[in-house]
């Protein structure tokens, strides 16, 4: 069962609902911890503090930390100066202001965080989160979690509230930054009618359930297989070759080709299973 990061409550205006905060993520499925060893040996290699200056190694009482604001000159702080820093922990979500969802660049959200309601605001939990759904609104909050203050929007989701953590404005790069086509560029109107076919033959419904991450379980085989001596080849999957695009009409058109007949297969695979489960439930 999970638990709470903290107990706290939703702050907007003169109202307070009491909920507990709980992480809506969990770690990556590959997220499996390697330890760097010596080939020779197989022992742990260590990584130890050494003074360049003085070529030896310190104790870890004589580390500080520093930032270099200009070539070869620093500025150095402890650890208990830096921890000043740290914002109160007030455990609460402080909504400053509310807008509308379209306003905000989907590239601002970052981690989304569930928000339970204790059984006392279950009522005023339900009127935020069904006024917010009805009025196509988020709210706009400060939280502070792990010793930092966040940015963070507070977002109906099905029966829930989520809080989802955003990036801050100098955070994100500058789309000026780079070269992209200028927005009403001209594109021939023949290339857009069959590009917007092939959008329609490779729309279909998102299931996310269907994705899966196997990059875990191929790891672990390999594990496996090397833990009883044996080796596993390594077959990558081989990138598409580069080809000059001369015609891209023509692209289209047997990508349009390639797409009906790949939904073809899929949908005869489909059925084939559906056959084999129902003969698999008469034999039963």
């Amino acid at each position: 069962m999970a638990h709470a990061i903290w107990s706290g409550a939703i702050n907007f205006g003169l109202v307070t609902i009491p909920v507990k905060l709980f992480t809506a993520v969990r770690s990556s499925s590959s997220d499996l911890s390697f330890n760097f060893i010596h080939k020779k040996d197989d022992s742990r290699i260590r990584y130890r503090t050494f003074c360049e200056r003085e070529d030896k190694e310190v104790p870890r009482s004589e580390i500080v930390r520093g930032y270099e604001y200009e070539k070869g000159e620093w500025v150095t702080f402890t650890d208990e100066e830096l921890k000043r820093l740290d914002a109160e922990n007030t455990q609460s979500v402080d909504i400053v202001q509310f807008c509308d969802l379209d306003e905000i660049n989907p590239m601002f959200f970052d981690t989304p965080y569930y928000l339970e309601p204790e059984k006392k605001g279950s009522h005023a939990y339900a009127l935020l989160r069904d006024a917010l759904r009805a009025a196509n609104k988020v709210g706009i909050a400060k939280v502070v979690l792990r010793n930092r203050e966040h940015l963070a929007a507070v977002k109906p989701n099905g029966d829930a509230l989520v809080l989802e953590l955003m990036h801050f404005n100098e955070e994100l790069v500058e789309q000026s930054e780079f070269a992209f086509p200028p927005l009403k560029a001209e594109i021939p109107a023949g290339e857009m009618k069959v590009a917007k076919l092939l959008i329609d033959t490779m729309t279909s419904e998102f299931k996310p359930e269907v994705f899966e991450d196997t990059y875990r379980e191929k790891l672990l085989a390999l594990v496996e297989a090397r833990a009883k001596g044996k080796s596993i080849p390594a077959a990558r999957a081989k990138a598409p070759e580069a080809t000059n695009v001369v015609n891209l009409m023509d692209v289209l058109q047997r990508s349009i080709e390639e797409s009906k007949k790949g939904r073809g297969e899929s949908t005869g695979a489909r059925k084939k299973s559906s056959a084999k489960k129902t003969r698999k439930r008469s034999a039963a």
